[in-house]
């Protein structure tokens, strides 16, 4: 078994669910096993390392790798936890290995790009490679929910000339993708009891109203302003909430609201933009929308064209060829690089395959991830 498909085997086997809000088991959830891990791991390799706190139970953690000489340094980045595992077919932390597949919660999202990373990490400690790169691993928390974990290791003033995000990219090279905002809006109405709902004023329906426009403000966004590489933004609600039982008009209904964003847009102006939609389709009544509880901008191609290169060679070296893309979801690349360091998106698996119920990876994949990296810091 090599270093790569061992490191995999024994993250896959370390609950790290994000709860995202939900009252889960306290022996599945937060990152903490798998931080105490990479602490050991780092140690192991007799690097220097630190523990970022986030909040309770989740802590970055943080390893450098300076080589002499060097005349860039790399961050390798990626997050330590997981989506959670319901309705899942396997076992979620068996990290069972049938043929090239090793199954199990975060073996494709993204354990398994963390894996090559750590094993790169730790073939350039140990072989200390002739003009290699500096190299920052950094593992960080709460992606899946609320991006805290990246938003701290740029707060704290993380500096590097270039960095890969991992997340699964097939092993090509993603160097845009959108943003999102999320937020919550409420209608509110008037309970009373169902027998004599004329007496009341029913929050639902209000609802239903705003949703049919919000239906016609996705499609606005969808026929508007395209980017040339991401295509429109979009919106789309994911979540409904109302009412206490059946026999009683409910007096409030409060909606999720997901919205795409193109490089450039606000995120903090989205919620307004709606709002002044919906006033424009003569929605009257009351709307309570609460400030975005998770923002992430926009990651555009405009800084990254070098390190598109120079990671474009490392992937042809090792596999043979590769493709630059966008993807419409968000990572924590848009973060890093709105602090100034370029940053792309790369890793061993398929999106579609992540938060699955069967999870899975290829381990011949996360290997072939392992020799790109490595290439990559002797090219930088």
């Amino acid at each position: 078994m090599t270093e790569t498909t061992q490191l995999l085997r024994d993250l896959v086997a370390l609950p790290s669910v994000n709860p995202m809000g939900r009252d889960l088991p306290q022996e599945i959830i937060y990152e903490h096993r798998v931080t105490a891990y990479l602490e050991e791991f780092f140690w192991s390799l007799g690097v220097p390392w630190e523990r970022q706190p986030i909040t309770d139970h989740r802590e970055n953690i943080i390893a450098r790798c300076e080589m002499p000489g060097a005349k860039r340094t790399i961050l390798f980045e990626a997050h330590q936890d997981t989506v959670p595992i319901d309705h899942m077919t396997i076992e979620p932390f068996g990290a069972h290995i049938e043929g090239d597949r090793l199954y199990g919660r975060g073996a494709c999202d993204i354990k398994g790009g963390m894996a090559a990373m750590l094993a790169a990490f730790a073939r350039v400690v140990r072989e200390k490679p002739r003009g290699a790169a500096n190299l920052i691993m950094a593992c960080a928390v709460d992606e899946e929910f609320t991006f805290r974990g990246v938003l701290e290791l740029m707060k704290q003033g993380m500096k590097a000339d270039m960095a890969v995000v991992a997340e699964p990219t097939d092993l090509n090279i993603v160097n845009a993708h959108k943003g999102v905002v999320r937020w919550h809006l409420t209608t509110t109405g008037q309970s009373c009891h169902s027998s004599r709902p004329e007496r009341g004023i029913n929050a639902l329906y209000r609802m239903g109203r705003v949703l049919t426009a919000i239906e016609r403000y996705a499609a606005k966004l969808c026929a508007g302003k395209a980017d040339p590489i991401l295509g429109p933004a979009t919106m789309s609600v994911g979540r409904i909430e109302g009412g206490t039982s059946v026999n009683t008009v409910p007096d409030r209904c409060t909606i999720e609201i997901d919205r795409r964003l193109l490089p450039g847009e606000d995120a903090q102006a989205a919620p307004g933009q709606l709002l002044a939609f919906l006033k424009e389709e003569g929605i009257d009544f009351p709307l309570t929308s609460e400030p975005p509880w998770m923002s992430k901008g926009a990651l555009g191609s405009e800084l990254s064209a070098e390190l598109v290169g120079l990671l474009g060679r490392a992937i042809d070296s090792v596999k043979g060829s590769h493709k630059v893309e966008a993807v419409p979801y968000g990572t924590d690349a848009s973060t890093i690089a709105e602090g100034g360091i370029p940053a792309v998106v790369f890793g061993p698996g398929d999106i579609g395959r992540a938060h699955t119920c069967d999870e899975w990876v290829p381990l011949s994949e996360v290997q072939q991830a392992s020799e790109i990296l490595y290439h990559l810091a002797c090219l930088a």
